[in-house]
């Protein structure tokens, strides 16, 4: 009896990750506070405008979250199905009778309500592709395996970059990481990142080769040029770029100060948005940019700690794909504020105004707490 009593088994509930979580999101409502008071109080009368607005919705999603992480992870695999007849739906549906922004229609909404569907795709995504690389198994080796994965992932991105390119690459960039995660010949992922570093760095003559060709249209390749050399266009689409890049560059080390940017008072289009990364260089410095980066870094780390040790191959992998998630598109969004790549509009995860994004993102950590539940530690 005692000896059964010692390897009576616990289950495991990962506080570092929830409090990670819980340090992003504050961190995140007081930069936008900081980035968007200034345009807030002109605006609206209400300096803490957006942060209100934003600290709400994440008050939902933190209850959301917890209520996903007590739920058995095995459910969701029964519902793969319905998650990717319910994307595709939602997407046709934006494509019809979507609100416009920009020119671009992203939201659906209903009276005042109004929510971007492609975060939801996001979940749906991760979810068909863990459910289908256990269905398969080992066959996912093979390129019949592959080719199912595929179709999973390509058409639904292609609908979705219609209107929304940056979630179009996300998702495609979660399809990668979760395939090469369970594939054991990792070599055609090498060559395909390969690939895609060769066409970044060779974006300029490409450009103008398929434009001669009629591949691509005028307006695509100025973008590209725009990205290439945006102090040749600072009235038009490097304007943003360069102002980002001035609040980075005027940060030094420790930054002016928490709330001291001068960027953020109409200079940084937007800038409690996608550029908020900028506003954070500029008031903590590189020392605080750094910071921000190394507190990703941890979070990563709990997802590949929560996935090695997951009990089953489908919690790994749903782990996996909001690791890969994650890790893009905070990849991304440095990238562009860095003006690495060209500019794509992806926000900062956890950062970044925006009601859809936070809501769906803490129903993904549910989703990590619940797996991470379900693991048995030996007592």
């Amino acid at each position: 009896m005692a000896q059964e009593k010692r390897k009576r088994s616990q289950r495991f509930y990962d506080y570092s990750l929830l409090f990670t979580i819980v340090f992003l999101t504050i961190f995140g409502l007081i930069m936008i506070y900081s980035a968007s008071s200034y345009r807030a109080q002109i605006d609206y009368g209400n300096a803490g405008y957006f942060m209100v607005r934003q600290g709400a919705i994440a008050a939902i999603g933190f209850v959301l979250m917890i209520i996903v992480s007590k739920i058995d992870y095995h459910w969701y695999a029964k519902l793969w199905k319905l998650a990717l007849a319910v994307s595709w739906i939602l997407m046709i549906a934006v494509s019809l009778v979507g609100r416009k922004v920009n020119g671009k229609r992203r939201w659906l909404g209903v009276g005042p309500v109004s929510f971007q569907p492609t975060e939801l795709v996001k979940i749906a995504v991760i979810i068909a592709m863990a459910a289908l690389i256990v269905h398969v198994g080992k066959d996912i080796n093979r390129f019949a395996g592959k080719f199912r994965a595929i179709m999973i992932v390509i058409p639904l991105a292609g609908i979705v970059a219609a209107n929304n390119l940056s979630s179009g690459i996300i998702i495609v960039g979660i399809g990668f990481v979760m395939m090469f995660v369970a594939c054991k010949k990792k070599w055609p992922f090498v060559l395909c990142m390969a690939a895609a570093g060769l066409v970044i760095g060779f974006a300029g003559p490409i450009g103008s080769f398929l434009t001669g060709i009629g591949l691509l249209q005028p307006y695509q390749l100025t973008r590209i040029n725009v990205w290439l050399s945006p102090e040749s266009y600072p009235l038009e689409g490097g304007y943003q770029v360069l102002q980002g890049l001035y609040a980075i560059g005027s940060g030094g080390m420790f930054g002016k100060g928490l709330g001291q940017s001068i960027q953020k008072m109409g200079f940084v289009p937007e800038a409690q948005n996608d550029m908020i990364f900028s506003i954070i260089c500029e008031e903590l410095g590189l020392f605080g940019a750094i910071s921000l980066i190394l507190i990703f870094m941890f979070l990563i780390y709990r997802f590949m700690i929560i996935a090695a040790s997951a009990p089953d191959l489908f919690g790994a992998m749903l782990v996996v794909g909001v690791m890969g998630h994650i890790a893009i598109q905070v990849i991304l969004n440095i990238a562009v504020v860095t003006n690495t790549i060209p500019n794509t509009g992806i926000t900062l995860p956890f950062i970044s105004y925006g009601g859809t994004s936070i809501l769906f993102l803490m129903i993904e950590m549910g989703i990590v707490l619940s797996v991470a539940n379900h693991i048995k530690l030996e007592k």
